[in-house]
């Protein structure tokens, strides 16, 4: 059995007479730790959106786990294992995270009907919801509204959601954006603890945490792919040094 869970064949993105993706080939594998990473509007969130079938490509194909899931709407990716989150947060301010999470959970269920009971009348999803609490950091927040949670912690609750899905394969678009630098390396550990049957792929603009997280990556430049390899390959790379990430920013191998 292969180890590719996401694979793309020469993804392609017009709007109008600009090019957004150009033959974007690339392959995720089980249990990655994939960072995509390349300059303001190198095509980086266009590339998600593909993915995840919010547009549809102009040319190419994804794949997912040996389907062809180019043609299927976001919540049937969704189904079949791939979930995103966003740069900007999509949270409910006047639910609280254990109710975010009863929702997420009993919705991943087919039990959307009776998330509302009282938390003890489904043990399977307070089982459950107890369990993402404590993974993601939030059990002490657990009955507060999401809106006076501090913005760390909101992200957190986000991803929560996400992996409330059950993804195979976990799209972080910019997860540490807008949150304060001494809060940023929990939501990266937290992400980099996930089991190893979860492939993630994150776009970060903090290289920081891109080096010290990612595994394998893949550099985006004008839409297209200008290299990828390991952390270190891409901090020794003449080329990214010269379009991206400058002399100083790649020490960090």
């Amino acid at each position: 059995m292969s180890d590719v869970v996401l694979e793309t064949f020469g993804l392609v993105k017009r709007f109008g007479g600009i090019t957004a993706t150009n033959n974007v080939s690339m392959k995720i594998t089980r249990g990655a730790r994939h960072a995509l990473i390349g300059p303001n509007g190198a095509g980086k969130t266009t590339l998600i959106n593909q993915l995840t079938g919010v547009l549809p490509p102009s040319e190419g194909r994804v794949v997912l786990r040996g389907q062809d899931i180019t043609e299927l709407t976001p919540h049937k990716r969704v189904g079949l294992g791939l979930v995103r989150t966003f740069q900007i947060n999509q949270l409910f301010g006047s639910l609280t995270p254990l109710q975010s999470l009863a929702l997420a959970v009993a919705s991943r269920l087919d039990a959307a009907r009776r998330w509302w009971r009282p938390m003890g009348s489904d043990s399977a999803i307070a089982s459950e919801c107890e369990q993402l609490l404590a993974q993601f950091h939030l059990t002490e927040h657990a009955d507060r509204p999401t809106r006076e949670l501090p913005y760390g912690k909101r992200r957190l609750l986000e991803i929560a959601l996400a992996v409330a899905q059950r993804p195979s394969v976990l799209l972080l678009d910019e997860p540490a954006a807008g949150v304060p630098a001494a809060e940023r390396r929990d939501i990266l550990d937290t992400v980099a603890a996930l089991p190893d049957d979860v492939s993630v792929v994150l776009i970060e603009h903090d290289m920081d945490l891109v080096f010290s997280f990612a595994k394998r990556m893949t550099v985006l430049v004008n839409g297209t792919v200008l290299t990828e390899g390991t952390p270190e390959e891409i901090a020794a790379d003449p080329q990214v040094r010269a379009v991206y990430l400058g002399e100083t920013k790649v020490a960090h191998g």
